[in-house]
């Protein structure tokens, strides 16, 4: 099978980890991105600046894949984040290629299980959640057209760059030796180490030909309590757990300022996220893939941090 993908958004983050990942791997990539974003495509790549949905379908013509990263500012989500996906679906359905897409956890909503897996029921209770469902329907209803659409679920990013809680919040004043921590430290959370996540991808495109036209995958990164996450950063930064001091996200404030701005209202409506034990199982994708890539957390952490330039 074609080893040509198109990475829409391979500026960011995890377009760009991918874009790494599958020219490592032997792939030719072409990197879709934003004009004036060209010095931050994967290097060794095929470069494309546009923002027309015309050229984007025009670059996927002879690509095997196209993997959706595109993701939209958080204060712009809910009014890109669908259109987006129909340029995605539209590119890889005008080259017959299979889509890749990352998919989240916002499905799920408040009443989601302490263990998430393929048959876990979606519900969500934001409209954020809402609109990923909506995503993740159009991208199944164009596999019922013949479009091999593969979705590759999971937690919170790290590593790999800038824009996510990892950076935004809980690291952002480690120079001070403080972090501030979402929800409680004894809660569960699921992490996505990026350049694992990317690895994962490749594997899996590499796999299509076996997998049917609608495959769902969960991502086991670390699922880890606000206490263990701590803990990695300070060995990552050579001192000791006492040594750090915790401050608690203040999430009446953000509420309080949810009516009056874009940022805080998308922040507060997943405040749950934090207050309610999650992991995801990966059984599926080890059964599909073998060996999940997998970075200790500890390696995880240091190695993102170095990349913040803590």
């Amino acid at each position: 099978m074609s080893r040509r993908i198109l990475i829409l958004g391979a500026a960011g983050r995890l377009g760009y980890a991918a874009g790494e990942a599958f020219r490592i791997a032997g792939w030719s990539v072409t990197s879709l991105v934003r004009p004036g974003a060209a010095h931050r495509a994967p290097r060794g790549t095929k470069i494309v600046e546009t923002i027309d949905r015309r050229v984007a379908v025009e670059a996927a013509r002879g690509k095997g894949v196209v993997l959706h990263a595109l993701n939209p500012a958080f204060k712009n989500w809910r009014r890109m984040a669908l259109p987006h996906a129909y340029a995605a679906i539209e590119a890889a359905e005008t080259a017959g290629a299979t889509l890749l897409f990352p998919g989240s956890l916002y499905n799920y909503g408040a009443g989601m299980p302490s263990v998430i897996d393929e048959a876990t029921p979606m519900a969500p209770t934001t409209r954020k959640g809402d609109i990923r469902v909506e995503i993740e329907q159009r991208m199944q209803e164009a596999s019922e057209r013949g479009i091999r659409t593969i979705i590759l679920r999971a937690g919170d990013f790290f590593g790999s760059g800038r824009g996510a809680w990892f950076d935004l919040v809980i690291a952002k004043q480690l120079a001070r030796s403080e972090v501030t921590y979402p929800g409680p430290l004894d809660v569960v959370h699921e992490w996505a180490y990026v350049p694992d996540l990317a690895a994962a991808m490749v594997q899996l495109a590499e796999a299509r030909g076996r997998l049917g036209l609608f495959e769902t995958f969960g991502f086991p990164g670390h699922a880890v309590s606000g206490r263990a996450l701590i803990d990695a950063i300070a060995k990552a930064v050579g001192r000791e757990s006492r040594d750090i001091k915790v401050r608690q996200m203040q999430w009446w404030m953000i509420k309080a300022l949810a009516p009056f701005f874009a940022l805080p209202r998308e922040l507060a409506e997943i405040d749950y996220l934090w207050n309610i034990p999650h992991r995801i199982s990966g059984d599926k994708l080890k059964a599909t893939i073998g060996l999940v890539p997998h970075t200790p957390l500890e390696t995880a952490v240091k190695r993102a941090l170095r990349e913040l330039g803590v």
